[in-house]
Parts: structure tokens; C-alpha cells; sequence
């Protein structure tokens, strides 16, 4: 799984990360601009959208990496 690889990459794409988020359950609610809020297993998260990229930054990255493990996924 591209979110949990070292060192962080730099190239995964937004679209596939709402893709695993949708593919395990988790809640998704659009808040203003790009925020997307998210919900999986009792942990909450509001993320940015990266724009004009389609790419996560390495930071982004790590957040959600953050809020996975927090969440109980493993890879």
C-alpha cells in the first residue's frame, strides 16, 4: 500500500486515496473549499484536496498515514 511505503512517496494520487478511504468504510462528507471530512471507525479527520495537483504532498501523506493507523488499518 503506497500510504504506508518508506520513505513517504510523492507521488500518489488524491483520487486513489478517497478511493481505499471509500473501500473501508469510511464516512465522507464535503466541507467548504477542498476540505473533505472523514470519518472511519470512530476517528475523525477533515483533509485537503490538493489542487491544482493531482498529487498528495508528503505531508498530506503522512496525515492521513496518521489518521489510518489511528483508525485501526494496518497495512
Amino acid at each position: 500500500m503506497a500510504i504506508f511505503a518508506d520513505p513517504i512517496r510523492a507521488n500518489v494520487l488524491w483520487l486513489d486515496i478517497e478511493s481505499l478511504l471509500v473501500h473501508l468504510g469510511a464516512e465522507i462528507s464535503e466541507g467548504s473549499g477542498s476540505r473533505l471530512r472523514v470519518a472511519l471507525n470512530g476517528v475523525r479527520a477533515v483533509f485537503h484536496r490538493p489542487h491544482p495537483a493531482k498529487e498528495t504532498d508528503k505531508g498530506a501523506l503522512r496525515s492521513v498515514r496518521a489518521f489510518l493507523i489511528h483508525a485501526g488499518v494496518q497495512p
